[in-house]
């Protein structure tokens, strides 16, 4: 077949027909790690995988494929769910499944180029690395939690799962990633969650226990919701999670925020920001860089002339 790019298909609005995909995917023991867009980009440009050869070639790698591969109910589910259009005679899957945390989680299909899509990849298993560390480490329970920005709603799913009886509450202002999460919440079987359309906390009410948020941190041309931080070198968003999460944290509350900070002539901008914010209010904080050097190829845009690297960085603030 002849290579094209695909063009991007929306997050498909049919929730119960996506859980009944994820179950059966989930039974027939499937299973895949999402990787950066840039390896995906390698991976699927090698002529072996032109076309998909399997399931995971088709859900995972979002290879084009012929109706023949799979198995007929499996593919009549992912026609009822939305999640494949016909391509020239080629179906294209408009929907990945990823694994996580014993899980699996719906998001957009690769490339991930809509302004609303639904991301998941290597970020987002960190996000809920750093936020089980902190579940781990913590002494009072969760009683009321939120996922800010929560896209496929990952790390609320894996705290509802660690905090029996708890709210938790999942906030986009994306209803792409609403509908992701909406699946992937009723996919895990987590009783006490809520996705819920928001600008960031403006339409939740009430203090919470734990925050937790992977805002976007780049500065993105396109301006896509997941990846578009905006504001100095892309730190308006992660500054404004800060600056909410101040207002809105219970006594003995903590955000957990992982993002990432432009490193300019050695100093952190970002860092010196966070660290104002929460000495005005009278909170503490811990910094650390999980990374030091990502998403190095970015450092070609001219916006980033003045940057030397861009870490991934895990910001906590807790009010005592």
């Amino acid at each position: 077949m002849t290579r094209s790019d695909p063009v991007a298909e929306p997050f498909p609005d049919n929730t119960d027909a996506l859980l009944a995909l994820g179950h059966a995917l989930r039974e027939a023991g499937y299973n895949f790690t999402t990787v950066t867009p840039a390896t995906h980009a390698i991976v699927n440009a090698r002529s072996q995988n032109a076309e998909a050869r399997n399931l995971r070639d088709v859900v995972g790698w979002s290879r084009p494929f012929r109706a023949e591969i799979l198995p007929a109910p499996l593919l009549a589910l992912m026609r009822e769910a939305g999640a494949v259009v016909e391509d020239g005679g080629i179906l294209r899957p408009t929907v990945r499944f990823s694994s996580l945390d014993d899980e699996l989680f719906a998001h957009s299909s690769y490339p991930p180029s809509a302004t609303d899509a639904v991301f998941f990849g290597p970020d987002t298993m960190r996000f809920v690395g750093a936020v089980l560390a902190h579940l781990a480490a913590r002494k009072t329970p969760v009683r009321r939690a939120v996922d800010l920005g929560c896209g496929s709603g990952a790390a609320g799913i894996c705290i509802a799962k660690r905090s029996p009886g708890a709210e938790v509450v999942l906030v986009d202002i994306n209803p792409a990633a609403l509908r992701a999460a909406r699946v992937n919440a009723r996919l895990a079987g987590t009783d006490g969650v809520e996705a819920r359309h928001s600008d960031m906390l403006r339409d939740v009410e009430g203090a919470f226990d734990l925050i937790v948020s992977n805002p976007p941190f780049m500065v993105d041309p396109a301006a896509r919701a997941y990846r578009h931080g905006g504001g100095p070198l892309g730190a308006g968003l992660p500054l404004a999670v800060v600056e909410q999460a101040i207002e809105r944290l219970a006594t003995g509350g903590s955000l957990v925020m992982f993002t990432g900070a432009a490193i300019v002539e050695g100093a952190d901008p970002f860092r010196d920001a966070v660290a104002e914010a929460c000495g005005r209010a009278g909170l503490d904080w811990t910094y650390r860089e999980f990374d030091p050097d990502e998403y190095g190829e970015e450092l070609a845009n001219a916006v980033y002339a003045d940057v030397e690297r861009l870490a991934l960085v895990v910001v906590t603030v807790t009010r005592p």
